[in-house]
């Protein structure tokens, strides 16, 4: 008695295997999903690095942080950019928007908070390890506090060289 396995018709046998261009749109999905993950992971990580970053500032410094927000964005936006005269988006790292602790009178109140921006992607761009970028954060972080206090960019570059 010979055994031989049943025949299926043609169409069945096309109709049971996946058409090549569904695998590659899934695979490509999967990836996309992937890449996805990992960007949303590498921003948080980066977030919580200057997070801790303010978190470990002197407490005589946290304590003085007042009516400030900081927060970490991918790039400068170009009216940022423009209005620092700052040609490459690449050049800029963190920026001071507000009225410095110096320059603050009785008067000042009722008014938006200042805003610190740490810009993730010229940081990364900049920095060859995750050890070069923490130490990149915790320059420009400190760096932009310092202008909040009312540290000028000449006396900090000099602060800065000096060290």
């Amino acid at each position: 008695m010979c055994h031989s396995s049943p025949i299926l018709p043609i169409g069945e046998v096309l109709m049971s295997e996946e058409p090549i261009q569904d695998r590659n749109e899934r695979t490509l999905r999967a990836r996309r999903r992937e890449l996805i993950k990992r960007a949303v992971e590498q921003r948080a990580r980066f977030q919580d690095l200057v997070m801790k970053v303010i978190d470990n500032l002197p407490p005589a410094f946290r304590e003085r942080l007042e009516n400030v927000d900081i927060v970490v964005t991918d790039w400068p936006a170009p009216i940022q950019l423009s209005r620092n005269k700052v040609k490459s988006r690449y050049s800029l790292l963190g920026l001071y928007e507000g009225v410095p602790h110096t320059r603050r009178g009785p008067g000042y109140g009722f008014v938006l908070p200042d805003k610190i921006s740490i810009f993730r992607k010229p940081i990364e761009a900049k920095c060859r390890s995750w050890q070069e970028v923490e130490e990149e954060v915790k320059k420009v972080v400190q760096h932009e506090i310092a202008h909040h206090f009312g540290i000028g960019e000449q006396k900090l570059q000099s602060l800065e060289n000096n060290r």
